[in-house]
C-alpha cells in the first residue's frame, strides 16, 4: 500500500469530510469507511452517562519507532509492518463518569464481579465528574469492558498496541501525531511542562488528525498486550496474551510525563511498585494505588454487521 499521496474519507460529527492528502511524515493508508462505519455515540442503558466512538478504517501502518528518532528506546522496534481491520476507538479517555457505574456499585453488577471498594480517594484530590478514571489494574479496565459490553449489547474491549499506535499515529510517521516539533505539544497534550502534576478533563487540548483526544498525555493507557520485543513477523493485529502480571504495555505518557515520553511508539512498562502503599496482604487485585497516572479508552470491533 502507498506510503504516500493517498486522501482518506473520514467521518467528523455524523457528516463525511475529506482530509488533506498524505505527505512524506505519513504512513501506510487506510481503507475507504463504508457508509455504515461512523462516528457514534454509545449511550450506556438505564442511565445518563454515555461516550463518543471514533471510527477507524483498516489498513497498513509501520509499527514502532526508527532507529534515528530521537529519544528512541529498544522496546520501540524492530519496526514491522501492520494490517488492522477497522475498529471503533473512544474519542476521550473513560471518565470517572462511566467507571463509577461499575465499580462503585453494589455486588455484581449485571453478572459481573465489580471491584472491592478502595481504602483511599483513587482521585487524589484531582477531581472526579467530568475527569478521567484512574489507578485501575488492567484486570479491572478489562473487566469494566466487560461490564460494559453486558449492559451495552456490543463487545467493547482495551485496545490492542497495534490497534492504539495506528489511532495515535492518524496516518504519520512522525515521533508525535503533529510532526517531530516537541515544542508544539502542549497544544495536544497535558504533560509535566502544563499540568501541575494533575490530569485534566478530556479533550480541552487539540485532538489528533482523526478526531482523537489526549492520545499524547494527560493520562497514559492500559492495553491488552504483554511488554515483550516486537515479533517481527506478526503482521495482522499482533497481540501478545499476558502470561505473567507484569509488565503490561501501557501507552501515552501522563500528566507527570516529559515529552519524550508522550511520543507515538513509546511503550511504558507497568511495575509492581504501581501498589507499594496499597497495605492489603495480599495487594488488590483491582487498584493500583500509586498509578495515578495510569488509565484506559475503549475499543469496539467492526465485523461489516455490527452497526451502531
Amino acid at each position: 500500500m502507498s506510503t504516500s499521496g493517498f486522501s482518506l474519507p473520514w467521518v467528523v460529527s455524523g457528516s463525511l469530510v475529506l482530509l488533506a492528502a498524505c505527505n512524506s511524515t505519513q504512513v501506510g493508508g487506510a481503507d475507504a469507511p463504508p457508509p455504515e462505519l461512523q462516528n457514534f455515540t454509545q449511550q450506556i442503558p438505564g442511565t445518563k452517562a454515555a461516550f463518543d466512538m471514533v471510527a477507524i478504517p483498516g489498513g497498513e501502518f509501520v509499527m514502532g519507532s526508527p532507529a534515528d528518532e530521537r529519544d528512541r528506546e529498544d522496546a520501540e522496534g524492530p519496526q514491522r509492518q501492520v494490517t488492522l481491520q477497522s475498529f471503533w476507538i473512544g474519542k476521550f479517555e473513560v471518565s470517572w463518569d462511566e467507571y463509577d457505574l461499575w465499580s462503585s456499585s453494589d455486588g455484581e453488577v449485571d453478572g459481573v464481579t465489580r471491584p472491592t471498594q478502595p481504602y483511599v480517594d483513587m482521585t487524589f484530590g484531582m477531581g472526579r465528574e467530568g475527569y478521567p478514571a484512574v489507578c485501575m489494574t488492567r484486570l479491572a479496565a478489562k473487566t469494566y469492558c466487560e461490564w460494559l459490553s453486558k449492559v451495552t449489547g456490543h463487545k467493547y474491549r482495551l485496545p490492542t498496541e497495534a490497534e492504539w499506535e495506528y489511532a495515535c499515529r492518524a496516518g504519520t510517521r512522525t515521533a508525535f501525531s503533529f510532526g517531530e516539533d516537541s515544542s508544539r505539544l502542549s497544544d495536544y497534550a497535558w504533560f509535566t511542562e502544563n499540568a501541575e502534576e494533575e490530569y485534566h478533563p478530556p479533550g480541552t487540548k487539540m485532538p489528533n488528525a482523526w478526531g482523537i483526544f489526549d492520545m499524547h498525555g494527560n493520562v497514559a493507557e492500559w492495553t491488552l498486550d504483554q511488554l515483550l520485543p516486537y515479533d517481527s513477523s506478526a503482521t495482522d493485529n499482533p497481540y501478545v496474551e499476558p502470561t505473567e502480571l507484569y509488565p503490561v504495555s501501557v501507552r501515552g505518557g501522563s500528566f507527570l510525563d516529559a515529552a519524550p515520553l508522550l511520543r507515538s511508539a513509546k511503550r511504558l512498562a507497568s511495575h509492581p511498585d504501581w501498589k507499594i502503599q496499597d497495605p492489603q496482604i495480599p495487594k488488590s487485585i483491582w487498584y493500583h494505588t500509586d498509578a495515578d497516572f495510569v488509565g484506559f479508552r475503549v475499543v469496539r470491533e467492526w465485523t461489516g454487521e455490527n452497526r451502531p
